[in-house]
């Protein structure tokens, strides 16, 4: 067996979307389980639908075209006019903001024999994606457009938050999404059923019982991941936050000073380190680096160990607090969400799943 690996514990997970899926439930809404973080992991994806997901989200399409079964793909990302046959080809269901990309998506359904449902973006106030919230008139025509598109069916309206500008869910904005969705059912007399009140950072609202009524869906894949609190940090109560762990292994352990000997400059990434003189360490050294994973990302496990830095292919530590350590042994980290993302990107880590039952469902 190599090494780093990742280790996934899927009957964690599995608690995790059970949970995050009654939650839900139990308001009349619906969860999308966003799979891009860990590349569709089929094991995950599998896993997830046994535990009630709805749908199957992710922003790329070589994940989308991995994911198999009955629940409906929702394509995350903004897409452009070129990519909507593949749009068309991967997905269920696309979120859209822009006029000539719903065009051609309805020129691509038709052509494939297909009806593509289409869920407009609202923004509000986050800044990301989406038709500004304020704009009423840009959101009925962008409506009007995918109404035009024979091939096409305006499904609902969706938003982000937390994600660019930071900006927490709450009764007022989510309520303007809800009020265009009512504003959109009128007008067209259409049922729209699918009101995506954003994403994990939606979940606190949803379960101090703010969440207006109107919303039918929450998009979640961080809370799922790593039972975390996405709109204010912190765990999520009821949720575990061990469902992956990285070991990596020990290659050096030496002592050394604690502070860059010689004249200093720039380092390999044209950083400008200033190192604290803390006289000799005990420095070691885990085959693993910024290619593979998002160090700031990376929280020990062991009491004692610290994160000095690292260069592309070597995670560096101080050992000092922990003299048993050597070459050979295995050092645990819990992953952030960017470095659960890069170590999921990285085919030089290993991903291994365990489970009390046949992870190969």
């Amino acid at each position: 067996m190599s090494y780093p690996q990742l280790i996934v514990d899927v009957d964690k997970f599995r608690h995790n979307v059970r949970t995050v899926v009654g939650w839900c439930r139990e308001k009349g809404v619906s969860v999308a389980y966003v799979t891009k973080c860990t590349l569709a992991d089929p094991i995950l994806v599998a896993a997830a639908r046994r535990e009630g997901a709805a749908l199957l989200a992710d922003s790329r399409l070589p994940n989308l075209n991995r994911l198999s079964g009955d629940l409906p793909r929702l394509m995350l990302r903004i897409g452009c006019p070129e990519e909507a046959d593949q749009i068309v080809l991967s997905s269920d269901v696309s979120l859209q903001s822009e006029i000539a990309t719903i065009h051609a998506l309805g020129t691509a359904a038709a052509n494939r024999g297909k009806k593509h449902k289409v869920v407009l973006m609202i923004d509000l106030g986050d800044l990301r994606e989406g038709i500004f919230f304020e704009d009423r008139e840009a959101i009925l025509r962008a409506a009007e457009a995918v109404v035009a598109q024979s091939a096409l069916e305006l499904y609902g309206v969706g938003t982000n938050l937390t994600c660019f500008g930071g900006i927490v869910p709450s009764p007022e904005n989510i309520g303007a999404l809800v009020d265009i969705a009512s504003d959109l059912r009128r007008r067209f007399a259409l049922p729209l059923p699918f009101v995506s009140g954003g994403n994990s950072s939606s979940l606190p609202l949803l379960l101090s019982g703010r969440m207006p009524q109107g919303v039918t869906n929450l998009r979640v894949g961080e809370s799922i991941l790593l039972g975390t609190d996405t709109a204010h940090g912190g765990p999520l109560a009821g949720l575990r936050q061990d469902v992956f762990t990285l070991e990596a292994k020990l290659v050096e352990v030496q002592q050394k000073p604690s502070r860059p000997v010689g004249e200093s400059s720039i380092n390999a990434f044209g950083e400008k380190v200033d190192f604290e003189d803390r006289g000799q360490m005990r420095r070691g050294i885990c085959a693993i680096g910024r290619q593979d994973v998002d160090i700031d990302g990376l929280r020990p496990l062991a009491d004692g160990v610290e994160i000095l830095g690292g260069s592309s292919d070597h995670l560096l530590v101080d050992l000092t607090r922990r003299p048993a350590c050597q070459v050979g042994d295995t050092l645990r980290f819990t992953p952030s969400y960017g470095a659960l993302l890069r170590l999921y990107t990285s085919p030089f880590v290993e991903k291994v799943h365990f489970s009390g039952e046949n992870v190969n469902y």
